[in-house]
């Protein structure tokens, strides 16, 4: 039987015991998800790490079956399926060893957006706590600043509400499949969220919320993004869960102080106290930290890009790639332009001169 290659990628990501380095590992060496399924056991064990248990599950072909369901569902749904190895998969995310080979994604907002933060904190949150959410992203408003939770009570839910009434874009990652939403509350916000943001998850449709789902989401809550603020979080949780792993990953993280003593804010304190977040009291300090105060409103950026102009036809079309896709990759300009390499970085090398666009670590590029 023949099936499209996203049925093989899906396929690979459903099979028990391969998580996301070891279904990577497989396309690297076998070049495809198709190759992977099709290739003999004997090869697949002359593979590091891949031994038989994961040999053995590959011949299984029942999943397949599962993953062509899974294909129509997405389809039917309007469901975007970004495995790792496309240009529309989030390059902060890939840029994470343990990303999600696949995500499922429902709705509008570019997952490059230029500047993205995930607001994370406690499901318990209190009046304080809500007056910070709501300071904080009216700041935010008049800026193209996508924000990211995990649309759980509290501060995730508050955060997305609030970006909502505000007109700004906002994504929630879940710990379960598209084909359910929970908590079930929070349906009629995650429907608006798909016309002005979007819902994300690495899980298949079926997949239950189950407790051991919730750290898996944290890590693409704080992978998706470049900084995470904590509002109010207690010693323990997700959300010092979700600034582990952005300090793992390097991303920067914030936290807003409270009272000494509070529940809620001993989390916040912890991570200040341990130099795991840095102390913030207002969007301007996390604007400053991030080198984003100088980001203007929709309209001023409009005529900044006119001042960018005169450019040739050639760095017209690159710089007409970073503007669509915020950060990227030279191969993601090669491919968007259809320029060699060679004639993309010497583009790029006019364009970083002139000032017009910034090199950043790992053969990203952005415009200034």
């Amino acid at each position: 039987m023949n099936f499209d290659e996203r049925v093989y990628q899906v396929a690979l990501t459903m099979l028990p015991g391969i998580g996301p380095v070891s279904a990577k590992r497989l396309i690297s060496y076998c070049g495809s998800a198709e190759n992977v399924f099709l290739e003999k056991k004997k090869q697949l064990l002359k593979i590091p790490h891949i031994g038989e248990a994961i040999a053995s599950t590959l011949k299984n072909k029942e999943v397949l079956k599962r993953a062509e369901a899974e294909v129509k569902f997405a389809e039917k749904n309007e469901i975007q399926l970004l495995f790792y190895t496309d240009a529309a998969y989030p390059n902060r995310l890939k840029q994470c060893y343990d990303s999600p080979a696949i995500l499922f994604f429902q709705g509008n907002s570019p997952l490059d957006s230029k500047h993205i933060v995930s607001i994370v904190g406690t499901r318990k949150m209190t009046k304080y706590g809500e007056g910070l959410i709501e300071k904080l992203i009216a700041d935010f408003a008049s800026k193209e600043i996508l924000i990211v939770s995990g649309l759980a009570y509290g501060v995730d839910i508050c955060a997305h509400r609030t970006a909502l009434d505000y007109g700004l874009k906002t994504v929630g990652v879940l710990a379960h499949g598209l084909d359910a939403m929970y908590p079930a509350s929070h349906k009629s916000i995650a429907k608006k969220m798909i016309s002005q943001g979007g819902l994300l998850t690495d899980f298949p449709s079926g997949t239950k919320p189950e407790p051991e789902n919730f750290p898996m989401r944290n890590r693409i809550v704080a992978g998706l993004c470049d900084a995470t603020i904590v509002i109010e979080s207690g010693e323990s949780g997700g959300s010092m869960i979700t600034a582990e792993f952005a300090n793992n990953y390097n991303r920067d993280v914030f936290a807003f102080p409270g009272r000494v003593g509070d529940t809620y804010s001993a989390g916040c304190h912890k991570l200040i106290k341990k130099n795991k977040a840095a102390l913030v009291e207002s969007a301007a300090d996390i604007l400053f930290y991030l080198g984003w105060d100088e980001i203007s409103s929709k309209e001023k950026t409009a005529k900044q890009a006119e001042l960018l102009l005169p450019l040739n036809p050639n760095e017209e079309i690159v710089v007409s790639a970073l503007r669509d896709h915020g950060n990227v990759y030279i191969d993601e300009i090669c491919a968007s332009s259809g320029y060699a390499m060679g004639k993309v970085s010497a583009i790029l090398l006019t364009l970083e001169f002139s000032g017009v666009v910034k090199s950043l670590p790992g053969k990203f590029y952005r415009l200034q």
